[in-house]
C-alpha cells in the first residue's frame, strides 16, 4: 500500500470550505495552528500571488506560515488582508474565561 502525505490545502477548494476550516481552527487551535491553516490557504490559493500582494517573499510566508516559526501579529495581519480576511477579536463564552 503506498500512502502519501495528507495536504490540506488540496481540499479547499472553494471560499466556502476555506472559511469553515479557518473558523474550526480559530475556534479551537493553537497559535502555531491558526498559522499554520492560514498557510494551507495561501498554498490552496497560490503563494506567489499572496507574496506579491504582501510584499513579503515567499521563503518568508512559508516560514511564518509553517506553524515552525511565531509570525508577529503585523505579518498575520497583512496576510489576512491579502487573503480577503479580516481578524477579529470577540468575548469568549463565560465557561472558556473560568477555565483560562
Amino acid at each position: 500500500m503506498k500512502v502519501s502525505p495528507y495536504d490540506t490545502a488540496e481540499h479547499l477548494d472553494s471560499e466556502e470550505m476555506i472559511e469553515e476550516y479557518l473558523m474550526a481552527v480559530c475556534e479551537d487551535g493553537t497559535a502555531s495552528e491558526i498559522a499554520r491553516a492560514l498557510g494551507s490557504i495561501a498554498k490552496a490559493r497560490g503563494v506567489a500571488d499572496l507574496a506579491r500582494k504582501t510584499g513579503l517573499t515567499r521563503q518568508t510566508l512559508y516560514k511564518a506560515l509553517s506553524g515552525q516559526g511565531n509570525p508577529e501579529l503585523a505579518t498575520i495581519s497583512k496576510v489576512a488582508d491579502a487573503l480577503g480576511l479580516r481578524l477579529t477579536l470577540v468575548r469568549a463564552p463565560k465557561n472558556e474565561q473560568d477555565a483560562a
